[in-house]
C-alpha cells in the first residue's frame, strides 16, 4: 500500500494501552466498550506479548517494533557494570535511563516512533501521555524527539522540561488514569491533533498487583480502564475517525497470572554454592516477576554449566533459555546476560474463577504478593494481551487468527502514516488484507 504525500499529511494514529488487561477478561459485563470494539472492529485473536512479558520491555517493543535483543531494554530489572562489577537495577526508576546511557552510550538501540515521526517531519510528531512507571513511560521517547508526559518528568523536543503547569502529575490507579485521559482527550485528540497520539493507562495492572484477579477491586480497575477507552472513542467519533484517515489501536502489553510460590533465587544460588553473597557481582539474578534473567560476570562464566545443571533440578524452573534458545525468545547473550528462566505455571483457577497461576521470583522491596496478579514469563495468560484495530482501512467486524505481537504495532502505525518501517522485527498487520 502506497500513501501519497498529501494523504499522509492528513492521516493520524491513536494508540491506547490498557496495562496488563488480558484478553479473556474482555466481556460485555466487565468491559462493555472494549467488547463492542472487539465485535465491531478488527480483532487479533492470537495476539502475544514479548519475553519477558514486563511493561517496560513491552513498552520499548511497542515503541520500536523490535524484540528486546534488538532494542536493548531487557526487562523490568537489569544488571549493569558501572565500574564496580554487576549491580542489579530497576529499569523503572527515573534515573535508570541516564545510568544505562552512561554505561552503553544509549538507552535504546533502535529508533522509537517518536524519533521516526520527528525525522520524517510528520505534522505534530508524537505526543505520549503515560500514567505507567517512569521506566515504562520514558522508553517511549528516551531521547526527546516528541512530547512525553509522566509524573516523573514531562518533556518536549530536546528533552526540554515542560513548565510546571503543563506537567502531568497524576498518581497510578483509577483516579490518575481518569485525569490523564481527560487531559489526553481535550488537549491532544481534540486540540493539538498530532500524527501519533499515545495514551498508556496504569490500570488494571496497578490494582491487579495488589488484589486477586477477578475480585471486586480488580474488576473495578478493569471497568475504569474500559471507561477511559470509551472517552477516547467518543472523542474519535466527534472527529469522524471511523474512516481511513484515522487509525485507532486499542491494546494491552501483556496479561497477568495469579501468584503462587515465592522463589528466592538469590538465596538458593548462594545455598548451592553458585553465588558468593547476596550483594556479590559474580552471578546476579534479576526478577521479572514470573521469570528471571540471570547475569553472570566474565570471571564467573566457568560456572555456567553448573548453574544450568542446578536449574534443571529445580521444580520452579519450568523453562530455561541459554545460548541459541535465548535468541529464540527474543533475547541474546549481550550485557552479561547468560540465562533466562520462566517459572512454573498452572492453568488452575483462583477463587474468582480466573485461570492461570505462576511462581514468582522474590524481589527485595518489590511486589511479593501471594494470590495477586503478576507477569513476566511465558505463561498462556500473561502472554495473552488483546489487540483491536479500527479505522485506517481495516475491515470491520473481523476476527483474525494469524499470530500477531506487540512488535507489529509500530510498523502498522508507520504504514498507515506512509512512513518507512526499516529495521523492525515486526510487520505491518494491514499486509494481511
Amino acid at each position: 500500500m502506497s500513501v501519497s504525500p498529501a494523504a499522509a499529511r492528513t492521516r493520524r494514529a491513536v494508540l491506547v494501552v490498557c496495562d496488563s488487561l488480558r484478553a479473556d477478561l474482555i466481556r460485555p459485563d466487565t468491559t462493555p466498550t472494549l467488547a463492542r470494539l472487539a465485535a465491531e472492529g478488527c480483532r487479533y485473536a492470537a495476539h502475544r506479548s514479548v519475553f519477558p512479558s514486563t511493561t517496560r520491555t513491552a513498552s520499548a517493543s511497542i515503541a520500536t517494533g523490535c524484540l528486546p535483543r534488538n532494542h536493548g531494554l531487557l526487562g523490568n530489572a537489569m544488571a549493569l557494570d558501572e565500574g564496580r562489577g554487576l549491580v542489579r537495577l530497576s529499569t523503572g526508576n527515573a534515573d535508570f535511563r541516564e545510568r544505562l546511557r552512561a554505561v552503553t552510550g544509549r538507552v535504546l538501540t533502535r529508533p522509537t516512533l517518536s524519533q521516526r515521526l520527528a525525522g520524517a517531519g510528520a505534522a505534530g510528531g508524537a505526543i505520549v501521555f503515560s500514567n505507567a512507571s517512569p521506566g515504562a513511560a520514558h522508553v517511549q521517547d528516551p531521547d526527546g524527539y516528541g512530547f512525553l508526559y509522566n509524573r516523573a518528568g514531562s518533556h518536549g523536543p530536546g528533552l526540554k522540561a515542560l513548565a510546571p503547569e503543563e506537567h502531568l502529575d497524576t498518581p497510578k490507579g483509577i483516579e490518575g488514569d481518569a485525569r490523564t485521559t481527560d487531559r489526553f482527550v481535550e488537549e491532544v485528540l481534540l486540540e493539538r491533533r498530532p500524527a501519533l497520539s499515545v495514551l498508556w493507562l496504569s490500570e488494571p495492572d496497578h490494582s491487579g498487583h495488589a488484589n486477586p484477579l477477578g475480585g471486586a477491586a480488580h474488576l473495578r480497575a478493569v471497568a475504569a480502564a474500559d471507561a477511559c477507552v470509551a472517552r477516547v472513542l467518543e472523542a474519535g467519533e466527534r472527529l469522524g475517525s471511523g474512516g481511513r484517515d484515522v487509525l485507532t489501536i486499542v491494546t494491552s502489553d501483556h496479561g497477568q497470572e495469579t501468584t503462587d510460590r515465592i522463589i528466592d533465587v538469590d538465596g538458593l544460588l548462594i545455598e548451592a554454592g553458585l553465588k558468593a553473597a547476596p550483594d556479590s557481582s559474580d552471578v546476579v539474578p534479576a526478577s521479572q516477576g514470573t521469570s528471571a534473567l540471570i547475569f553472570v560476570a566474565a570471571e564467573a562464566r566457568h560456572r555456567l554449566p553448573a548453574i544450568t545443571s542446578w536449574l534443571e533440578t529445580q521444580d520452579w524452573a519450568e523453562e530455561i533459555y541459554a545460548d541459541e534458545a535465548l535468541a529464540e525468545v527474543g533475547l541474546d547473550g549481550g550485557m552479561s546476560l547468560a540465562l533466562a528462566v520462566s517459572l512454573r505455571k498452572s492453568r488452575r483457577t483462583n477463587e474468582f474463577g480466573v485461570p492461570g497461576y505462576s511462581d514468582i521470583v522474590f524481589e527485595p522491596g518489590g511486589l511479593n504478593n501471594v494470590g495477586c496478579g503478576q507477569h513476566g514469563g511465558t505463561g498462556f495468560y500473561e502472554q495473552s494481551p488483546f489487540l483491536f484495530i479500527s479505522g485506517g482501512g481495516f475491515p470491520t467486524a473481523t476476527v483474525r487468527e494469524t499470530p500477531s505481537s506487540c512488535i507489529d504495532i509500530a510498523p502498522t502505525i508507520l504504514r498507515h502514516l506512509g512512513l518507512p518501517m526499516d529495521g523492525m522485527d515486526g510487520r505491518p498487520l494491514q499486509d494481511e488484507q
